[in-house]
């Protein structure tokens, strides 16, 4: 493609799509948009650190070569005032992947915001943040290094679509009316309006994208974030789909919580995921006492914008948190800061933001190792305190840095024994692991207090139904009883007899049937005293109607079924720990 102010390097090669999957060559054209305000400054600086992790990492064997478009202010001054060139979408949707710096939108511009604009554009519709700590770097947690989580916005539907109406305009009383008399809807005379769409579509493709990543990293979980308790049309309607499209797409890959406490014994079984979910609100106190327990976050476009924030602050803040925005196969790659218009030109400002991001594209790239030079070079250069203003007046003792000296330390670490920031980076995932093995173990121990201690509150049968242990309908009644002991079970189902039909032998059966009738346990056989037909729920219903089914059939367990087959049992002693536990709350 030919462009009028963008020049591609004759010596690089595009990346190609194949198959839906990235094609990276050694020498890749990556596009770079310098931003606005501090975007020079920080863009530069980084420029040289990517080159030279690139550089020691596969010696010389690798090189980007970098092509600048144009966004922004330097954009208006290329195109006679066009902030937002066509050019520019067309040349980042032929090189797949590009860089940028902060941008300013321009006002009376006709744009809401020109990093919207991109997205909606590029149809980029998952913005993806990690969030995890680099050691030395400010932090108001306790225990910062336990915060490595990676967070999916959904880009481009909710409140952020933008379909409002003003207070007193012509269409805003068109909607009004609409509502009210048509749809029986109550609210204030008046009131701005918004509508918030929330589709099966937008829903799954940004929820298939983070379990994808959660497969290809080996992360632990994916924790579906909503506001279903109230939204249930919206945020509700999100949270089932992605539980659907985990199932129907990803069911080799991934469980769900459910059955990692009921099939699994909490105990994660190698190379699965496990799929939950949190109650919006309940999520930002978690991620403060508990941040360990969650790993890839899945949630929508106004959740996502202020939990992303929110997690930033507790590794170092904003200023140095990285951020993409993602289609199927394009990816922009950014500054998650404003443009900082006072401190432009003054080589002063924190680089790690964009630089960061940097890093986060070479992994999407596939190029791990020069990654992880950045990644493990970084906190040491903080821990040296070497830093810019922002940090150092957080530190005592810090030397205070430009924005090009912080870039020339890390390229000193980089370019240094890089066997000595890999061990670095490899003792730090060797962390990791240890605390998720630990996790496990207390899940088995203790799985209630683990269940309470990570946010979760079982509300139906499948979420607090032990595995069920069954016996041959043939065996004597001694050796059942046997078996439950080992288990440490107060009853076990009984396989299918002549009639087909599962049967259920408890310890109160023993009592009336075997010591009551005065008969021998070694001489009677287990289908004599078993009860037939099971009382059966699904594993969706709500534990108050569990309550209610024992109550209306006058038993003290359920047995949960799955495709007509028996998979767990609820007894009251279950509910009665889960009321203990969590208190109870009237189900709507």
């Amino acid at each position: 493609m030919t462009y009028k102010h963008i020049t591609l390097p004759h010596a690089g090669k595009k990346i190609s799509v194949v198959d839906g999957a990235l094609r990276v060559p050694d020498n890749p054209i990556i596009g770079f948009i310098e931003g606005d305000g501090i975007g020079p400054d920080i863009t530069k600086a980084s420029l040289r650190v990517w080159d030279a992790a690139v550089e020691k990492a596969y010696a010389g064997k690798r090189k980007i070569h970098w092509c600048e478009l144009y966004m922004g202010e330097k954009a208006a001054g290329l195109f006679d005032g066009d902030y937002f060139p066509k050019e520019t979408l067309d040349a980042i949707r032929e090189l797949t992947i590009a860089i940028k710096g902060p941008l300013t939108t321009p006002i009376g511009g006709g744009f809401r915001s020109l990093n919207v604009s991109l997205r909606q554009a590029l149809d980029l519709y998952a913005c993806v943040r990690p969030v995890r700590y680099y050691a030395g770097v400010p932090s108001p947690l306790r225990r910062p290094e336990e915060v490595d989580v990676v967070i999916f916005r959904e880009n481009t539907e909710d409140v952020y679509a933008g379909i409002e109406y003003q207070s007193g305009t012509p269409e805003n009383e068109k909607l009004a009316r609409f509502l009210r008399e048509q749809m029986g809807a109550n609210f204030f005379d008046d009131a701005g309006l918004a509508i918030k769409p929330i589709s099966p579509f937008g829903s799954k493709r940004l929820i298939r994208k983070a379990i994808q990543y959660a497969i290809d990293h080996e992360r632990e979980s994916v924790t579906l974030v909503h506001k279903g308790n109230i939204m249930k049309y919206t945020e509700g309607a999100f949270r089932n789909w992605g539980y659907e499209l985990a199932k129907e797409e990803f069911g080799e890959h991934t469980i769900t919580e459910e059955e990692l406490y009921s099939e699994y014994g909490g105990k994660q079984p190698a190379g699965k995921i496990v799929i939950k979910d949190r109650i919006a609100d309940i999520i930002f106190q978690l991620l403060q006492l508990r941040p360990s327990e969650f790993d890839v976050i899945a949630t929508m476009n106004l959740n996502g914008d202020y939990l992303s924030d929110a997690v930033a602050a507790e590794v170092g803040g904003i200023g140095i948190a990285p951020g993409a925005n993602i289609s199927d196969v394009v990816a922009v790659f950014e500054a998650t800061h404003g443009t900082a218009p006072k401190y432009a030109n003054q080589n002063k400002v924190n680089p790690s933001s964009l630089l960061l991001s940097g890093a986060m594209m070479l992994e999407y790239m596939g190029w791990k190792e020069a990654a992880d030079l950045i990644n493990a070079a970084y906190p040491q250069v903080v821990g040296d305190k070497f830093v810019t203003y922002d940090f150092a007046r957080l530190m005592s003792g810090s030397h205070t840095v430009s924005t090009s000296a912080f870039a020339d330390a890390l390229i000193a670490r980089i370019t240094g024994n890089a066997d000595d920031l890999a061990r670095f980076e490899q003792e730090r995932r060797d962390a990791l692991e240890r605390e998720r093995k630990e996790r496990e173990a207390q899940r088995v121990t203790n799985p209630m207090e683990a269940m309470k201690e990570s946010g979760r509150r079982p509300t139906t049968a499948g979420g607090i139904m032990s595995p069920i242990k069954s016996i041959a309908a043939s065996a004597t009644v001694d050796k059942a009883m046997h078996q439950m002991r080992q288990h440490n079970i107060s009853s076990i189902l009984v396989e299918p007899d002549g009639s087909g039909t599962w049967g259920i032998m408890t310890q109160r059966d023993i009592v009336t049937k075997i010591v009551g009738a005065n008969k021998s346990a070694a001489n009677v056989k287990v289908s004599e005293i078993a009860s037939r037909p099971l009382v059966c729920v699904t594993s969706d219903l709500t534990l108050r109607l569990v309550s209610q089914t024992m109550m209306d059939n006058r038993v003290r367990r359920v047995v949960v079924e799955s495709n007509d087959q028996p998979v767990g049992i609820v007894s009251e002693t279950d509910l009665f720990r889960i009321v203990e536990e969590f208190g109870w709350e009237p189900e709507d």
